[in-house]
Protein backbone atom coordinates (compact mmCIF):
# COMPACT_ATOMS: atom_id res chain seq x y z
CA UNK A 1 0.00 0.00 0.00
CA UNK A 2 1.00 3.65 -0.40
CA UNK A 3 1.04 5.91 2.65
CA UNK A 4 -0.15 9.50 2.17
CA UNK A 5 0.57 11.97 4.97
CA UNK A 6 -0.73 15.35 6.10
CA UNK A 7 -4.02 15.54 4.19
CA UNK A 8 -5.95 18.55 5.58
CA UNK A 9 -9.73 18.71 5.35
CA UNK A 10 -12.24 21.19 6.83
CA UNK A 11 -14.01 20.10 10.05
CA UNK A 12 -17.31 19.52 8.23
CA UNK A 13 -15.70 17.22 5.64
CA UNK A 14 -16.95 13.89 4.38
CA UNK A 15 -14.45 11.06 4.79
CA UNK A 16 -15.25 10.07 1.18
CA UNK A 17 -13.25 13.15 0.16
CA UNK A 18 -10.11 11.25 1.11
CA UNK A 19 -10.42 9.10 -2.00
CA UNK A 20 -10.45 12.17 -4.24
CA UNK A 21 -7.49 13.66 -2.35
CA UNK A 22 -5.57 10.39 -2.70
CA UNK A 23 -6.21 10.30 -6.46
CA UNK A 24 -5.14 13.95 -6.78
CA UNK A 25 -1.91 13.45 -4.79
CA UNK A 26 -0.96 10.33 -6.74
CA UNK A 27 -2.07 11.79 -10.09
CA UNK A 28 -4.25 8.81 -10.95
CA UNK A 29 -7.92 8.50 -11.77
CA UNK A 30 -10.35 8.07 -8.90
CA UNK A 31 -11.21 4.58 -10.14
CA UNK A 32 -7.60 3.47 -9.55
CA UNK A 33 -8.07 3.78 -5.77
CA UNK A 34 -9.16 0.33 -4.58
CA UNK A 35 -9.31 0.92 -0.83
CA UNK A 36 -8.29 3.35 1.90
CA UNK A 37 -7.29 2.61 5.50
CA UNK A 38 -7.18 5.38 8.07
CA UNK A 39 -3.84 5.46 9.89
CA UNK A 40 -3.99 8.71 11.83
CA UNK A 41 -6.43 11.55 12.40
CA UNK A 42 -5.56 14.73 14.26
CA UNK A 43 -6.68 18.34 14.70
CA UNK A 44 -4.49 21.16 13.37
CA UNK A 45 -5.41 24.43 15.07
CA UNK A 46 -2.17 26.31 14.42
CA UNK A 47 -3.96 28.84 12.17
CA UNK A 48 -7.04 29.34 14.34
CA UNK A 49 -9.88 29.83 13.69
CA UNK A 50 -9.11 28.05 10.38
CA UNK A 51 -8.98 24.61 11.99
CA UNK A 52 -8.29 21.52 9.89
CA UNK A 53 -8.69 17.79 10.41
CA UNK A 54 -5.47 16.16 9.19
CA UNK A 55 -5.26 12.56 7.97
CA UNK A 56 -2.61 9.98 7.22
CA UNK A 57 -3.96 7.12 5.12
CA UNK A 58 -2.77 3.92 3.46
CA UNK A 59 -4.05 3.48 -0.08
CA UNK A 60 -4.31 0.36 -2.22
CA UNK A 61 -4.08 1.22 -5.93
CA UNK A 62 -4.37 -0.55 -9.27
CA UNK A 63 -0.96 -0.67 -10.88
CA UNK A 64 2.67 -0.76 -9.80
CA UNK A 65 3.02 1.13 -6.53
CA UNK A 66 6.65 2.16 -7.07
CA UNK A 67 5.88 3.43 -10.55
CA UNK A 68 2.88 5.41 -9.34
CA UNK A 69 4.94 6.92 -6.53
CA UNK A 70 7.67 7.99 -8.92
CA UNK A 71 5.27 9.50 -11.44
CA UNK A 72 3.33 11.42 -8.78
CA UNK A 73 6.41 13.17 -7.39
CA UNK A 74 4.45 13.66 -4.15
CA UNK A 75 6.73 14.34 -1.19
CA UNK A 76 4.00 13.29 1.22
CA UNK A 77 3.73 9.80 -0.28
CA UNK A 78 5.78 6.68 0.39
CA UNK A 79 5.46 2.92 0.55
CA UNK A 80 3.45 2.07 3.66
CA UNK A 81 5.58 0.43 6.36
CA UNK A 82 4.58 -3.02 7.54
CA UNK A 83 4.40 -2.85 11.33
CA UNK A 84 2.74 -5.60 13.27
CA UNK A 85 3.14 -7.50 16.50
CA UNK A 86 2.62 -11.20 16.94
CA UNK A 87 2.07 -12.62 20.44
CA UNK A 88 4.43 -15.45 21.47
CA UNK A 89 3.74 -18.89 20.09
CA UNK A 90 2.08 -21.52 22.23
CA UNK A 91 4.17 -22.82 25.10
CA UNK A 92 3.73 -26.34 26.44
CA UNK A 93 4.17 -26.41 30.21
CA UNK A 94 2.70 -27.81 33.40
CA UNK A 95 3.47 -24.48 35.09
CA UNK A 96 0.42 -22.30 35.63
CA UNK A 97 1.48 -18.67 35.98
CA UNK A 98 -0.37 -16.36 38.35
CA UNK A 99 -1.14 -12.71 37.61
CA UNK A 100 -1.77 -10.47 40.62
CA UNK A 101 -3.94 -7.50 39.69
CA UNK A 102 -6.38 -7.04 36.82
CA UNK A 103 -5.63 -3.51 35.72
CA UNK A 104 -4.18 -2.82 32.25
CA UNK A 105 -0.81 -4.45 33.02
CA UNK A 106 -2.29 -7.58 34.57
CA UNK A 107 -5.06 -7.83 32.01
CA UNK A 108 -2.75 -7.79 29.00
CA UNK A 109 -0.18 -10.00 30.70
CA UNK A 110 -2.95 -12.53 31.32
CA UNK A 111 -4.18 -12.25 27.73
CA UNK A 112 -0.70 -12.96 26.33
CA UNK A 113 -0.24 -15.92 28.69
CA UNK A 114 -3.66 -17.27 27.74
CA UNK A 115 -2.93 -16.94 24.01
CA UNK A 116 0.25 -18.94 24.66
CA UNK A 117 -1.83 -21.74 26.17
CA UNK A 118 -0.59 -21.28 29.75
CA UNK A 119 -4.07 -20.85 31.32
CA UNK A 120 -3.14 -18.10 33.78
CA UNK A 121 -4.81 -17.62 37.15
CA UNK A 122 -5.64 -13.95 37.81
CA UNK A 123 -6.09 -12.75 41.39
CA UNK A 124 -7.87 -9.39 41.76
CA UNK A 125 -8.44 -7.87 45.20
CA UNK A 126 -11.46 -5.85 44.05
CA UNK A 127 -14.72 -6.83 42.41
CA UNK A 128 -15.89 -7.37 38.85
CA UNK A 129 -16.63 -4.23 36.84
CA UNK A 130 -20.42 -4.36 37.11
CA UNK A 131 -20.47 -4.80 40.89
CA UNK A 132 -17.65 -2.34 41.31
CA UNK A 133 -19.51 0.30 39.28
CA UNK A 134 -22.45 0.11 41.68
CA UNK A 135 -20.15 0.54 44.68
CA UNK A 136 -18.43 3.53 43.07
CA UNK A 137 -21.73 5.20 42.21
CA UNK A 138 -22.91 4.70 45.79
CA UNK A 139 -19.71 6.34 47.04
CA UNK A 140 -20.22 9.31 44.72
CA UNK A 141 -23.81 9.73 45.92
CA UNK A 142 -23.51 9.01 49.63
CA UNK A 143 -19.85 9.12 50.66
CA UNK A 144 -19.97 5.46 51.76
CA UNK A 145 -16.55 4.09 50.84
CA UNK A 146 -15.89 0.41 50.24
CA UNK A 147 -12.15 0.07 50.87
CA UNK A 148 -12.05 -3.22 48.95
CA UNK A 149 -13.91 -2.14 45.78
CA UNK A 150 -13.61 1.45 44.60
CA UNK A 151 -12.13 3.71 41.92
CA UNK A 152 -8.68 2.23 42.55
CA UNK A 153 -9.39 -1.47 43.13
CA UNK A 154 -11.32 -3.87 40.93
CA UNK A 155 -11.60 -5.14 37.37
CA UNK A 156 -9.79 -2.82 34.97
CA UNK A 157 -7.85 -1.00 37.68
CA UNK A 158 -7.89 2.75 38.21
CA UNK A 159 -8.05 3.30 34.45
CA UNK A 160 -11.64 2.02 34.30
CA UNK A 161 -12.85 5.20 36.02
CA UNK A 162 -10.87 7.65 33.91
CA UNK A 163 -10.96 9.14 30.44
CA UNK A 164 -9.57 5.90 29.07
CA UNK A 165 -6.73 7.61 27.22
CA UNK A 166 -4.68 5.24 25.08
CA UNK A 167 -2.05 7.62 23.77
CA UNK A 168 1.48 7.32 25.13
CA UNK A 169 4.95 8.71 24.64
CA UNK A 170 6.26 5.15 24.37
CA UNK A 171 7.23 4.05 20.85
CA UNK A 172 6.51 0.34 20.73
CA UNK A 173 5.24 -2.05 18.01
CA UNK A 174 2.82 -3.55 20.54
CA UNK A 175 0.73 -0.35 20.60
CA UNK A 176 -1.23 -1.20 17.47
CA UNK A 177 -1.98 -4.69 18.77
CA UNK A 178 -3.24 -3.32 22.10
CA UNK A 179 -5.52 -0.88 20.27
CA UNK A 180 -6.89 -3.75 18.18
CA UNK A 181 -7.71 -5.75 21.32
CA UNK A 182 -9.58 -2.80 22.82
CA UNK A 183 -11.54 -2.30 19.58
CA UNK A 184 -12.34 -6.01 19.34
CA UNK A 185 -13.63 -5.87 22.93
CA UNK A 186 -16.07 -3.06 22.19
CA UNK A 187 -14.19 0.24 22.05
CA UNK A 188 -15.00 2.53 19.14
CA UNK A 189 -12.91 1.84 16.04
CA UNK A 190 -11.69 5.45 15.88
CA UNK A 191 -9.13 4.54 18.59
CA UNK A 192 -7.25 2.73 15.81
CA UNK A 193 -6.42 5.98 14.01
CA UNK A 194 -7.08 8.94 16.29
CA UNK A 195 -3.88 10.74 17.29
CA UNK A 196 -5.19 10.93 20.85
CA UNK A 197 -7.34 7.81 21.25
CA UNK A 198 -9.65 7.53 24.21
CA UNK A 199 -12.31 5.01 25.20
CA UNK A 200 -14.37 6.71 27.93
CA UNK A 201 -15.23 5.18 31.28
CA UNK A 202 -18.77 4.21 30.21
CA UNK A 203 -17.37 2.09 27.36
CA UNK A 204 -14.39 0.79 29.35
CA UNK A 205 -16.74 -0.87 31.82
CA UNK A 206 -17.92 -3.13 29.02
CA UNK A 207 -14.51 -3.52 27.35
CA UNK A 208 -12.70 -4.87 30.41
CA UNK A 209 -15.41 -7.46 30.98
CA UNK A 210 -15.14 -8.63 27.37
CA UNK A 211 -11.35 -9.00 27.66
CA UNK A 212 -11.86 -11.01 30.84
CA UNK A 213 -14.29 -13.33 29.04
CA UNK A 214 -11.76 -13.84 26.26
CA UNK A 215 -9.06 -14.82 28.76
CA UNK A 216 -11.46 -17.30 30.35
CA UNK A 217 -12.40 -18.72 26.94
CA UNK A 218 -8.69 -19.43 26.37
CA UNK A 219 -8.45 -21.43 29.60
CA UNK A 220 -7.60 -18.66 32.05
CA UNK A 221 -9.32 -18.06 35.38
CA UNK A 222 -10.12 -14.78 37.14
CA UNK A 223 -10.86 -14.64 40.86
CA UNK A 224 -12.25 -11.45 42.36
CA UNK A 225 -12.23 -10.43 46.04
CA UNK A 226 -8.88 -12.24 46.28
CA UNK A 227 -6.05 -10.25 47.83
CA UNK A 228 -2.50 -11.55 48.07
CA UNK A 229 -1.51 -11.19 51.73
CA UNK A 230 1.82 -13.02 51.70
CA UNK A 231 4.33 -14.41 49.20
CA UNK A 232 5.65 -17.86 50.06
CA UNK A 233 9.30 -18.49 49.20
CA UNK A 234 12.10 -20.96 49.54
CA UNK A 235 15.77 -20.64 48.61
CA UNK A 236 15.23 -17.27 46.93
CA UNK A 237 12.31 -18.35 44.74
CA UNK A 238 8.53 -17.95 44.81
CA UNK A 239 6.76 -21.12 45.93
CA UNK A 240 3.22 -19.86 46.47
CA UNK A 241 0.85 -17.05 47.39
CA UNK A 242 -1.26 -16.66 50.48
CA UNK A 243 -4.60 -15.02 49.66
CA UNK A 244 -7.07 -13.41 52.04
CA UNK A 245 -4.82 -14.52 54.93
CA UNK A 246 -6.13 -18.05 54.47
CA UNK A 247 -5.61 -20.12 51.30
CA UNK A 248 -2.16 -20.96 49.89
CA UNK A 249 -1.91 -21.16 46.09
CA UNK A 250 1.24 -23.03 44.99
CA UNK A 251 3.03 -21.31 42.08
CA UNK A 252 6.50 -20.53 40.79
CA UNK A 253 5.88 -17.67 38.31
CA UNK A 254 4.00 -14.55 39.44
CA UNK A 255 3.40 -11.35 37.49
CA UNK A 256 2.92 -8.73 40.20
CA UNK A 257 0.74 -6.14 38.45
CA UNK A 258 -0.51 -4.27 41.50
CA UNK A 259 -1.68 -0.69 41.02
CA UNK A 260 -0.12 2.44 42.47
CA UNK A 261 -2.61 2.37 45.37
CA UNK A 262 -1.81 -1.12 46.72
CA UNK A 263 -0.12 0.36 49.77
CA UNK A 264 -0.62 -2.64 52.04
CA UNK A 265 1.10 -4.78 49.40
CA UNK A 266 4.03 -2.37 49.29
CA UNK A 267 4.32 -2.68 53.06
CA UNK A 268 4.19 -6.47 52.83
CA UNK A 269 6.99 -6.49 50.23
CA UNK A 270 9.05 -4.11 52.36
CA UNK A 271 8.72 -6.42 55.37
CA UNK A 272 9.90 -9.29 53.16
CA UNK A 273 13.02 -7.27 52.23
CA UNK A 274 12.13 -7.25 48.55
CA UNK A 275 14.42 -4.50 47.16
CA UNK A 276 12.50 -1.31 46.44
CA UNK A 277 13.41 2.32 46.04
CA UNK A 278 11.56 5.64 46.26
CA UNK A 279 10.95 7.20 42.86
CA UNK A 280 9.98 10.67 41.71
CA UNK A 281 6.26 11.25 41.38
CA UNK A 282 3.88 14.21 41.35
CA UNK A 283 1.11 15.67 43.48
CA UNK A 284 -1.18 18.67 43.22
CA UNK A 285 -4.80 19.42 42.46
CA UNK A 286 -7.51 19.01 39.83
CA UNK A 287 -8.27 22.22 37.94
CA UNK A 288 -11.61 22.83 36.21
CA UNK A 289 -12.58 25.38 33.57
CA UNK A 290 -15.56 25.67 31.25
CA UNK A 291 -15.05 23.44 28.22
CA UNK A 292 -16.10 26.36 26.01
CA UNK A 293 -13.17 28.34 27.46
CA UNK A 294 -10.75 25.64 26.35
CA UNK A 295 -12.41 25.31 22.92
CA UNK A 296 -12.14 29.05 22.32
CA UNK A 297 -8.52 29.15 23.43
CA UNK A 298 -7.47 26.18 21.31
CA UNK A 299 -9.65 26.59 18.21
CA UNK A 300 -10.36 30.31 18.22
CA UNK A 301 -14.07 29.48 18.30
CA UNK A 302 -16.66 27.09 19.65
CA UNK A 303 -17.57 24.67 16.84
CA UNK A 304 -19.83 21.68 17.56
CA UNK A 305 -18.32 19.89 14.56
CA UNK A 306 -14.91 19.81 16.25
CA UNK A 307 -14.11 17.44 19.12
CA UNK A 308 -13.90 19.01 22.60
CA UNK A 309 -10.45 20.60 22.78
CA UNK A 310 -7.76 19.41 25.15
CA UNK A 311 -4.43 20.78 26.35
CA UNK A 312 -1.09 19.68 27.73
CA UNK A 313 1.33 22.13 29.33
CA UNK A 314 4.63 22.06 31.18
CA UNK A 315 6.31 24.94 32.99
CA UNK A 316 9.85 24.60 34.32
CA UNK A 317 10.33 26.88 37.31
CA UNK A 318 13.59 27.56 39.14
CA UNK A 319 13.23 24.63 41.54
CA UNK A 320 10.15 22.69 40.39
CA UNK A 321 8.35 21.52 37.29
CA UNK A 322 4.58 22.04 37.07
CA UNK A 323 2.56 20.30 34.40
CA UNK A 324 -0.93 19.18 33.42
CA UNK A 325 -1.73 15.49 33.24
CA UNK A 326 -4.71 13.27 32.36
CA UNK A 327 -6.69 16.16 30.86
CA UNK A 328 -10.39 15.22 30.57
CA UNK A 329 -12.35 17.29 28.01
CA UNK A 330 -16.02 17.50 28.94
CA UNK A 331 -15.23 15.48 32.05
CA UNK A 332 -15.71 15.25 35.79
CA UNK A 333 -13.52 15.36 38.87
CA UNK A 334 -14.13 12.13 40.79
CA UNK A 335 -13.64 10.83 44.31
CA UNK A 336 -10.83 8.28 44.08
CA UNK A 337 -10.21 7.30 47.72
CA UNK A 338 -9.28 3.71 48.50
CA UNK A 339 -8.55 4.04 52.23
CA UNK A 340 -10.86 5.12 55.02
CA UNK A 341 -10.28 8.63 56.33
CA UNK A 342 -8.46 9.89 53.24
CA UNK A 343 -9.58 12.05 50.29
CA UNK A 344 -8.18 11.64 46.76
CA UNK A 345 -9.26 13.18 43.44
CA UNK A 346 -8.96 11.99 39.85
CA UNK A 347 -10.47 12.87 36.46
CA UNK A 348 -12.97 11.00 34.32
CA UNK A 349 -14.74 11.46 30.97
CA UNK A 350 -17.43 9.51 29.19
CA UNK A 351 -16.92 8.47 25.58
CA UNK A 352 -18.80 11.49 24.19
CA UNK A 353 -16.95 13.97 26.43
CA UNK A 354 -20.10 16.09 26.61
CA UNK A 355 -19.79 17.48 30.15
CA UNK A 356 -19.86 21.24 30.76
CA UNK A 357 -16.39 21.43 32.33
CA UNK A 358 -12.88 20.49 31.33
CA UNK A 359 -10.52 19.26 34.02
CA UNK A 360 -6.91 18.17 34.38
CA UNK A 361 -4.45 17.23 37.06
CA UNK A 362 -2.20 20.22 37.82
CA UNK A 363 0.88 18.64 39.33
CA UNK A 364 4.25 19.45 40.85
CA UNK A 365 7.10 17.02 40.27
CA UNK A 366 8.57 15.77 43.54
CA UNK A 367 11.87 13.95 44.04
CA UNK A 368 12.89 11.65 46.90
CA UNK A 369 15.00 14.46 48.35
CA UNK A 370 11.74 16.41 48.82
CA UNK A 371 10.04 13.66 50.82
CA UNK A 372 9.66 14.45 54.53
CA UNK A 373 10.73 10.92 55.51
CA UNK A 374 13.29 8.35 54.44
CA UNK A 375 13.18 4.85 53.03
CA UNK A 376 11.51 3.34 49.96
CA UNK A 377 7.97 4.03 51.25
CA UNK A 378 8.55 7.66 52.27
CA UNK A 379 6.65 9.04 49.28
CA UNK A 380 3.72 6.76 49.99
CA UNK A 381 3.49 7.91 53.60
CA UNK A 382 3.63 11.54 52.44
CA UNK A 383 0.67 10.83 50.14
CA UNK A 384 -1.26 9.48 53.11
CA UNK A 385 -0.51 12.55 55.24
CA UNK A 386 -1.85 14.89 52.57
CA UNK A 387 -4.94 12.75 51.95
CA UNK A 388 -5.68 12.70 55.69
CA UNK A 389 -5.34 16.50 55.87
CA UNK A 390 -7.77 16.78 52.96
CA UNK A 391 -10.24 14.48 54.71
CA UNK A 392 -10.19 16.73 57.77
CA UNK A 393 -10.48 19.92 55.70
CA UNK A 394 -13.36 18.46 53.71
CA UNK A 395 -15.44 17.75 56.83
CA UNK A 396 -14.57 14.07 57.41
CA UNK A 397 -17.30 12.89 55.03
CA UNK A 398 -15.24 12.45 51.82
CA UNK A 399 -16.13 15.91 50.56
CA UNK A 400 -13.01 17.42 48.99
CA UNK A 401 -11.44 20.77 49.90
CA UNK A 402 -11.79 23.25 47.04
CA UNK A 403 -10.92 26.85 46.20
CA UNK A 404 -11.46 29.12 43.21
CA UNK A 405 -8.36 29.93 41.19
CA UNK A 406 -8.75 33.64 41.89
CA UNK A 407 -8.91 33.10 45.65
CA UNK A 408 -5.98 30.70 45.56
CA UNK A 409 -3.80 33.26 43.76
CA UNK A 410 -4.72 36.03 46.23
CA UNK A 411 -4.47 33.82 49.34
CA UNK A 412 -8.12 34.22 50.29
CA UNK A 413 -10.33 31.35 51.51
CA UNK A 414 -13.21 30.65 49.14
CA UNK A 415 -16.80 30.73 50.34
CA UNK A 416 -18.50 29.33 47.24
CA UNK A 417 -18.27 28.82 43.47
CA UNK A 418 -18.46 31.34 40.68
CA UNK A 419 -19.44 30.55 37.11
CA UNK A 420 -17.59 27.22 37.15
CA UNK A 421 -19.50 24.68 39.22
CA UNK A 422 -17.33 21.91 40.73
CA UNK A 423 -18.18 18.43 39.47
CA UNK A 424 -16.64 16.43 42.34
CA UNK A 425 -19.10 14.22 44.20
CA UNK A 426 -20.21 13.68 46.92
CA UNK A 427 -19.37 17.40 47.24
CA UNK A 428 -16.74 20.01 48.07
CA UNK A 429 -15.99 22.20 51.06
CA UNK A 430 -14.69 25.67 50.24
CA UNK A 431 -11.50 26.64 52.02
CA UNK A 432 -7.94 27.88 51.56
CA UNK A 433 -5.87 25.11 49.98
CA UNK A 434 -2.71 26.66 51.38
CA UNK A 435 -3.87 25.17 54.70
CA UNK A 436 -4.21 21.68 53.16
CA UNK A 437 -1.30 21.17 50.77
CA UNK A 438 2.45 21.41 51.48
CA UNK A 439 3.99 24.82 50.90
CA UNK A 440 6.30 23.40 48.22
CA UNK A 441 3.26 22.45 46.14
CA UNK A 442 1.16 25.60 46.69
CA UNK A 443 4.14 27.88 45.98
CA UNK A 444 4.87 26.15 42.67
CA UNK A 445 1.20 26.13 41.61
CA UNK A 446 0.85 29.83 42.44
CA UNK A 447 3.86 30.65 40.27
CA UNK A 448 2.88 28.38 37.37
CA UNK A 449 -0.82 29.29 37.01
CA UNK A 450 -0.29 32.77 35.44
CA UNK A 451 2.41 31.35 33.15
CA UNK A 452 0.07 28.62 31.95
CA UNK A 453 -2.70 31.16 31.43
CA UNK A 454 -0.30 32.99 29.14
CA UNK A 455 0.00 29.82 27.05
CA UNK A 456 -3.72 28.99 27.12
CA UNK A 457 -6.01 31.94 27.73
CA UNK A 458 -8.59 31.16 30.39
CA UNK A 459 -6.65 28.31 31.98
CA UNK A 460 -6.33 30.34 35.18
CA UNK A 461 -9.82 31.81 34.97
CA UNK A 462 -10.38 33.32 38.44
CA UNK A 463 -13.71 31.48 38.62
CA UNK A 464 -12.09 28.14 37.80
CA UNK A 465 -12.00 25.53 40.54
CA UNK A 466 -9.09 23.78 42.24
CA UNK A 467 -10.05 20.55 44.02
CA UNK A 468 -7.52 18.73 46.20
CA UNK A 469 -5.62 16.56 46.44
CA UNK A 470 -4.39 14.76 43.33
CA UNK A 471 -1.89 12.37 44.91
CA UNK A 472 -2.12 9.19 42.82
CA UNK A 473 -0.76 10.32 39.45
CA UNK A 474 1.87 7.56 39.57
CA UNK A 475 3.53 5.19 41.99
CA UNK A 476 5.92 6.68 44.59
CA UNK A 477 7.75 3.32 44.72
CA UNK A 478 9.76 1.22 42.29
CA UNK A 479 10.15 -2.50 42.88
CA UNK A 480 13.60 -3.26 41.50
CA UNK A 481 13.81 -5.88 38.74
CA UNK A 482 16.67 -7.26 36.63
CA UNK A 483 17.11 -7.73 32.88
CA UNK A 484 14.86 -10.81 33.01
CA UNK A 485 12.19 -8.53 34.55
CA UNK A 486 12.34 -10.47 37.83
CA UNK A 487 12.73 -9.08 41.32
CA UNK A 488 15.44 -10.31 43.69
CA UNK A 489 12.92 -13.02 44.56
CA UNK A 490 13.08 -15.20 41.45
CA UNK A 491 9.80 -16.01 39.79
CA UNK A 492 8.35 -12.61 40.83
CA UNK A 493 7.86 -10.16 37.94
CA UNK A 494 7.05 -6.61 39.17
CA UNK A 495 5.02 -5.03 36.38
CA UNK A 496 3.10 -1.94 35.42
CA UNK A 497 2.29 1.31 37.12
CA UNK A 498 2.26 0.13 40.72
CA UNK A 499 5.69 -1.45 40.36
CA UNK A 500 7.01 1.87 39.05
CA UNK A 501 7.43 0.98 35.36
CA UNK A 502 4.48 2.64 33.63
CA UNK A 503 2.30 5.73 33.69
CA UNK A 504 -1.07 5.24 32.03
CA UNK A 505 -3.21 2.57 30.43
CA UNK A 506 -1.16 2.00 27.28
CA UNK A 507 2.30 1.99 28.86
CA UNK A 508 1.02 -0.34 31.61
CA UNK A 509 -0.50 -2.70 29.03
CA UNK A 510 2.77 -2.79 27.10
CA UNK A 511 4.77 -3.47 30.25
CA UNK A 512 2.37 -6.29 31.10
CA UNK A 513 2.84 -7.80 27.65
CA UNK A 514 6.62 -7.64 27.94
CA UNK A 515 6.60 -9.25 31.37
CA UNK A 516 4.43 -12.06 30.02
CA UNK A 517 6.85 -12.51 27.12
CA UNK A 518 9.77 -12.72 29.57
CA UNK A 519 7.91 -15.23 31.73
CA UNK A 520 7.14 -17.40 28.68
CA UNK A 521 10.78 -17.27 27.59
CA UNK A 522 11.94 -18.30 31.06
CA UNK A 523 9.49 -21.22 31.09
CA UNK A 524 10.79 -22.34 27.69
CA UNK A 525 14.34 -22.23 28.98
Amino acid sequence: MIRLREIPLPPEHNVAQLQFEAARMLKVSNSKIRSIRLVRRSVDARKKPDVKIVYTIDVAVDGNENKILKQSGCKRASVAPVLFYKPPKRCESDVRPVVVGFGPAGMFAALILALAGLKPLVLERGEDAATRHKKVQRFFETGQLDAKSNVQFGEGGAGTFSDGKLNTGVNNPRIGWVLEQFAAAGAREDILFDAKPHVGTDVLLRVVQNIRERIISLGGEVRFNTQVTRICRNDGRVTGLEVNEAEIIPCSHVILAIGHSARDTFEMLYEMDIPMEPKPFSMGVRIEQKQTTVDTAQYGKVDPVLPPADYKMVKHLDNETVYTFCMCPGGYVVAAASEAGRVVTNGMSYADRDGENANAALLVTLNPVDFPGEGPLAGMYWQRQIEEAAFEAGGRNYHAPAQTVGDFLTGRASEGPGAVQPTYRPGVKWCDLHQVLPEKITRALKEALPLMDGSLKGFADPQGVLTAPETRSSSPVRIIRDESRQAALKGLYPTGEGAGYAGGIMSAAIDGIQSAEALIENIRK
